[in-house]
């Protein structure tokens, strides 16, 4: 296939966007060419081109959550067929595999069928929020290494076992209270605005506790749900001060998992993850992750976002970004879809 599509660009470091024209190349082995229909926006698509982090090559195209519908198959793809509906996690650095775009080159190891319950935009929210949830928990170099789920014995393996999950509304909360369940912890403990507190349950909390509390009335409100000592804490938050309230919290062989560089000094038992399953690191983790993910989606063990959509297409995803440097993101996932991109 040879044409054209618009994208989404970022001219240089840490300057506006513009919408401009690429050119649509051909998947390589082990890639397909996806249209895409949605691609949902990530608070790191927001730091990197307003702090000029994450990405060292200009110009660029930001975004890595997609679903739309295979346009080709490159060399060796067997598991999908032109015209199926799919979804990926597209990455940085290499803007033929970014979302921010009306057409992008996804690799298959990455990318799973959208089951018929799905929407394109429910399935965008899911790339990167729950490979960051997974690798953390489970990955074995940027993670806890717990069993996972999708081996023998690891559904339930963790019954009776408490962990307290910070910012469970985000993203990567609502995929990291899921996992937990299917992992079997138990109280699951989670931190949000008290105005989520249904919402979380539903997805498998069994406790929600107000984001706003102090840190002693955070210490108290988890004594009152368990009195055994707290062996993981996922800190999806992870500024410096839920980083220390959750070492607080930590019991004394416990481990902790940020998302943002740890300000706490042991590296031990303190897991700076990231959900990027192209890494070599992290690309088992990743590909078992995907291989099981419509399954999951299926069975409803995993459920996606809650969604809003944002106008304008590909135009809307800048001032859409500003919302997460102002906090103004809470409890759902801001999806953009670029067929509707007006030239």
């Amino acid at each position: 296939m040879t044409g054209k599509h618009l994208a989404l660009i970022l001219p240089a470091r840490q300057s506006p966007f513009t919408v401009g024209v690429r050119e649509t190349n051909e998947p390589g082995p082990g890639e397909i060419l996806v249209r895409i229909r949605s691609t949902a926006l990530n608070p790191s698509d927001a730091k990197a081109q307003k702090r000029g982090i994450y990405v060292t090559k200009f110009p660029a195209v930001l975004g890595s959550d997609a679903a739309g519908v295979v346009e080709k198959v490159g060399e060796g793809v067997t598991r999908f067929d032109p015209g199926d509906d799919v979804f990926f996690h597209g990455a940085y650095d290499d803007n033929d595999l970014s979302t921010f775009q009306q057409y992008a080159i996804a690799v298959v190891d990455f990318a799973a069928k959208i089951p018929d319950s799905l929407s394109y935009d429910q399935a965008a929210t899911l790339p990167l929020g729950i490979a960051t949830a997974t690798i953390g928990l489970y990955g074995k170099v940027n993670g806890l290494s717990l069993v996972p789920p999708w081996k023998h014995g690891g559904l339930g393996k963790y019954r009776g076992m408490p962990i307290i999950i910070f910012g469970g509304a985000g993203s990567v909360g609502n995929y990291a209270i899921q996992l937990a369940r299917m992992s079997g912890f138990s109280p699951i403990i989670t931190t949000a605005s008290l105005r989520n507190t249904n919402y979380l349950k539903n997805l498998g909390a069994t406790h929600v506790i107000d984001r706003y509390l102090s840190l002693p009335e955070l210490k108290q409100a988890v004594e009152r749900i368990t009195s055994a000592p707290i062996h993981v804490i996922y800190d999806t938050v992870s500024i410096r001060e839920t980083q220390e309230a959750a070492w607080q919290l930590l019991g004394p062989q416990g481990r902790l998992v940020v998302t943002l560089p740890s300000v706490i000094d042991d590296r031990q038992r303190v897991i700076h993850t990231n959900g990027n399953p192209h890494s070599e690191e992290n690309w088992e983790t990743g590909r078992q992750l995907w291989l099981h993910l419509s399954r999951w989606l299926e069975k409803g063990d995993i459920v996606p976002n809650h969604v809003e959509t944002i106008p304008g297409g590909l135009k809307g995803i800048g001032a859409a970004l500003e919302r997460f440097e102002g906090g103004q993101v809470d409890g759902v996932k801001l999806v953009a879809r670029p067929p509707e991109t007006e030239r």
